[in-house]
């Protein structure tokens, strides 16, 4: 392998580890599930999927190189800009081709569409910025997720809203993608002075936060005791170890379980 394409291939891991991949797969994922569940069609999915990750990207590369010092500071192993994998100006440019790419994705998909997406990705930049240090840094996840859906249904004929049951859903998905997201890193947080909402709650409260407010999507789409018995055994193994990644893995779960009954239902535009 050349020196070049060393450096290349250096530069593309390190890009890809600095944008958060698996929560901005995730997000992508439900994105691309929704599109399908409403009938967007090949391209549509595509245009979608394409929007929402863009977006994604941009949000994680700007997380990272707003708290590089930070970071250093901590000697975060797994920060590459931290460690100097990749320099702050590989990442601002990849941060401005994502933009770019995102806007013209998301007005690919119309104007109402391309507007409520541009508002949530609006958000998670607000919460890069400052909102994360505040109580209120759980108020851009519940907004970014409330408006996903939204910018699903915008881009199809007429431009119908989700139904109100969906928006709720998805803000009480975004609370819990929050609280599971930030408590692995929770000690860090509050030595780096990090003071959003789960650092000043503490641990076992942010797990029960986030999987209880997971478990209540679900709900909010199928009351009823099938959805519980689904939903339980994982709340309850991350209750008993709130500092593991169970919280994180009982989120997904109970995730899972609601975008599964919001496509199955015929949920997303208030059709059945």
């Amino acid at each position: 392998m050349s020196d070049a394409a060393a450096v290349s291939r250096g530069l593309i891991g390190g890009l890809a580890r600095a944008c958060h991949p698996v929560p901005a797969a995730a997000v992508t994922a439900l994105a691309g599930a929704m599109a399908v569940g409403a009938g967007r069609g090949t391209v549509g999915t595509l245009l979608t999927g394409g929007a929402v990750a863009a977006g994604q990207l941009s949000i994680g590369w700007s997380n990272d190189l707003i708290d590089r010092q930070r970071d250093a500071a901590a000697r975060r192993a797994d920060k590459p800009l931290a460690r100097a994998e990749v320099t702050e100006r590989q990442v601002a440019s990849a941060i401005g081709w994502a933009v770019a790419c995102c806007v013209l994705l998301s007005a690919a998909c119309g104007v109402a569409a391309a507007t409520v997406h541009l508002l949530a990705v609006a958000a998670g930049w607000a919460y890069n910025l400052r909102l994360k240090a505040t109580r209120w840094s759980w108020l851009p996840y519940a907004l970014a997720f409330a408006l996903l859906p939204a910018f699903v249904t915008l881009a199809l004929p007429g431009r119908p809203w989700p139904a109100p049951a969906v928006l709720a859903a998805g803000a009480l998905l975004g609370v819990a993608a929050h609280f599971a997201n930030v408590l692995p890193d929770l000690a860090a947080d509050r030595a780096a002075g990090i003071r959003g909402l789960p650092q000043r709650a503490g641990a076992r409260a942010s797990t029960l936060t986030a999987v209880l407010a997971a478990t209540a999507a679900a709900l909010v789409l199928a009351p009823g005791w099938p959805v519980l018995a689904v939903t339980a055994p994982p709340t309850l193994a991350a209750l008993a170890a709130p500092r593991s990644r169970l919280p994180f893995l009982a989120v997904i779960a109970a995730s899972a379980v609601a975008v599964a009954l919001l496509l199955a239902n015929g949920q997303l535009t208030g059709t059945s």
